[in-house]
């Protein structure tokens, strides 16, 4: 042992046999926290030139990489400078008028001019000069200069005018017509020299909505302006790149000042656009996670995207989808094309009316209508007939907003789960060689084993808040919509809802936490943003209430914890009715039109016992419950099977409950509850049957 290092504590367990020695060192000397700095070793030539590498930016331009983007930038160059041909093609008569009306005034400036240059008359102020200072020598020599240069003028100018008087005179009588074309053709050049200041002779388009360029001082104020800067002794903002072109606008990467996260700006965006003086739609902040959380990547676009033109949906013309892959749906600001997935997902979109929730319904309903495999369920539940041009290839279209509608939407979502149960049972028995990415039905199991009817379901349920606040369906509809969430997905059975009150009541907890994809056009407040991004989505910069009602279709698209703002493509309801008749066409082709398309019976099958009922309605938490409550509980949840239960007795609904749950080896039994009503007839949680794998 070293000098300096003294025993503390010596212990020895007999049973472990282990010792323990703890040591202390006697004048020990204070260890450096951070390791030593290392001078440069000689030879990191290759190593600097590497990294340079991992960061360089790419040697062919994006919009050349990307076939799409080169296309599309080619055909809007080709355009414009046809567009640009045309405006002035057709101006050219009133361009060629107002050049011989300013010929009069163009001649009279040239023969002024002409006369001057014949007569020198720069140089008459020199010799004007010569003579007031009775220079004689000087006079002399000037006045000799001036006729040696006057007199070829002159000349000059009498054969020039001769031989052009004769010419026109002959041209006039042996060419009248290129004569005449002559001379308009003089008179517009001469024009020329006739214009005024104030009034220029093509005519232009000022474009208004052009923003100019935006610039790293900019940034810097406008993120002043809003508090973002470093305090006092710290550095404060700093560029990761150079300001660059992005598409129709500009892109700046700023590093905030320490302690500063990009949320900070994101919401601000309002006063950030405000300090800019620039329309809020043409400023979006986002963050970049994958940098660190104080990168703000800021995107400004050239012009307001609420003036700039429509941008087509890829789908509008011609092609079908897959709904197995993804679709597509909309843009972001930049002009860039965002699809959405909704196989093995289901999809949430919500917003205050008049947010454009029509608009994305359109988007997604058309792309589900083109692939020709998928069956659409629609259900929609304001009774404005807004989906009414899909309905000739729908298996299930239904439009109303009274309890016969929200029935007939209850009991799709029934047939839905019934439909997976089927699904599910079918490929529990494929071996595992048939699924290798797992137990789930996809375009391969749906082509090899066409039987089985595997195609994609698509459920749509516009205005669900009619469903959810029903004081007779709203416990039953959050059970299968749950349901359907969690547990069909995987069997191509897809829900999508829309709702315009994404409010607490009006979209359960249940329902807003299981969806994958969520689509949230503008709200009021963070409660209604949350609701339908999840838990802590404001927080995370993801703020549908910054989107104003006027942009329309806008929202912000969320799968997981990342989010994108898009603009959903814009339809015509007379587009939509063409797409539509594409779609029944691609149907009629494949043989795959089903249900009311048809003119067949809507079979809407419904699979689930009493025990899914019972277990629906269970409390959470609870261990038991007496019978008479859960018959209260099974005729809120489903009236039309349970209501003339609460009409009996006490003891005449126990027995029915009783009764009914025998044939699944199920009964009550006297159960003593102290937080209830003391002894009765009850269930315990544990007597319900384990739910099997796959329901």
């Amino acid at each position: 042992m070293p000098d300096n290092v003294v025993p503390l504590h010596k212990y020895v367990d007999q049973d472990s046999l282990t010792e323990t020695i703890i040591d202390v060192v006697e004048n020990a000397e204070p260890r450096l926290v951070d390791p030593p700095e290392k001078e440069t070793a000689p030879g990191t030539w290759i190593a600097d030139k590497q990294a340079y590498l991992a960061e360089a930016p790419p040697v062919v331009p994006s919009f050349l990489r990307n076939v799409s983007e080169f296309a599309e930038a080619a055909c809007w160059t080709i355009s414009y400078y046809a567009h640009v041909t045309a405006f002035h093609a057709l101006r050219a008569p009133v361009y060629l008028g107002r050049l011989l009306m300013r010929a009069p005034r163009g001649t009279g400036r040239l023969i002024v001019r002409w006369g001057r240059w014949v007569a020198d008359t720069e140089a008459r102020p020199v010799e004007a000069k010569a003579a007031s200072s009775a220079d004689i020598e000087a006079w002399l020599a000037l006045s000799r200069e001036h006729s040696r240069r006057v007199r070829p003028r002159r000349i000059a100018s009498l054969a020039v005018a001769s031989a052009t008087g004769i010419t026109t005179l002959v041209t006039s009588f042996l060419a009248p017509g290129w004569t005449i074309t002559a001379l308009v053709s003089t008179a517009a050049l001469i024009g020329v020299f006739g214009k005024k200041g104030d009034k220029p002779l093509i005519t232009r388009y000022v474009a208004t909505n052009v923003l100019r360029r935006l610039n790293s001082t900019e940034v810097l104020d406008a993120l002043a302006a809003i508090g973002i800067e470093g305090k006092k002794g710290r550095r404060g903002a700093e560029f990761a790149s150079e300001v660059m072109r992005d598409g129709p606008g500009w892109r700046a990467e700023v590093d905030l000042p320490p302690g500063v996260e990009a949320t900070a700006v994101l919401e601000k965006r309002a006063a950030l656009a405000a300090a800019m003086r620039r329309p809020i739609a043409t400023v979006w902040p986002e963050g970049d996670r994958a940098a660190h959380p104080g990168r703000l990547v800021l995107w400004v676009a050239q012009r307001d995207p609420a003036k700039a033109g429509r941008k087509l949906w890829p789908l509008m013309k011609d092609g079908q989808a897959d709904v197995y892959q993804p679709l597509p749906f909309g843009f972001d600001p930049r002009g860039n094309l965002v699809e959405i997935t909704l196989m093995y997902s289901n999809l949430l979109v919500g917003g205050i009316p008049g947010s454009g929730k029509t608009s994305c319904a359109l988007a997604i309903v058309l792309g589900v209508a083109v692939d020709p495999t998928a069956e659409l369920w629609i259900y929609e539940l304001k009774g404005s007939g807004d989906l009414d041009s899909v309905k000739p290839i729908c298996h299930r279209y239904v439009s109303g907003d009274e309890d016969e509608e929200l029935e007939a939407a209850l009991a799709g979502m029934r047939s839905g789960i019934a439909e997976y149960q089927r699904r599910a049972s079918f490929i529990r028995s494929l071996p595992a060689s048939e699924v290798p990415d797992g137990r789930k039905v996809t375009r391969a199991l749906a082509e090899k084993y066409p039987e089985q009817d595997l195609g994609p379901r698509v459920i749509v349920i516009d205005e669900v808040q009619e469903l959810f606040t029903h004081p007779e369906y709203k416990e039953e509809a959050a059970a299968l919509a749950t349901r359907l969430i969690k547990k069909a997905r995987a069997y191509g059975i897809i829900l999508i809802l829309l709702t315009q009150n994404p409010d607490a009541p009006s979209l359960p907890t249940s329902v807003s936490s299981s969806v994958g994809t969520r689509l949230c056009l503008a709200v009021m407040d963070w409660r209604a943003n949350n609701n339908v991004l999840g838990t802590s989505a404001y927080e995370r910069g993801l703020r549908a209430t910054d989107i104003s009602i006027d942009e329309q279709g806008t929202g912000i698209l969320a799968r997981g914890r990342e989010g994108i703002t898009v603009r959903a493509a814009f339809i015509k309801q007379t587009e939509a009715e063409d797409i539509a008749a594409r779609a029944l066409a691609l149907r009629t082709a494949a043989g795959t039109l089903t249900g009311q398309s048809v003119g067949a019976p809507v079979e809407e099958l419904d699979v689930e016992t009493i025990v899914d009922h019972v277990r629906a309605v269970w409390p959470d938490g609870v261990e038991a419950v007496h019978s008479h409550r859960l018959v209260e509980a099974l005729a809120a949840y489903r009236p039309d099977l349970y209501r003339p239960w609460t009409e009996m007795e006490t003891a005449e609904s126990s027995t029915a409950l009783s009764v009914t749950l025998k044939p699944f080896k199920m009964s009550t039994r006297q159960l003593t509850i102290r937080e209830c009503c003391g002894g009765a007839k009850g269930l315990r949680y544990t007597d319900l049957p384990a739910i099997e794998d796959g329901e």
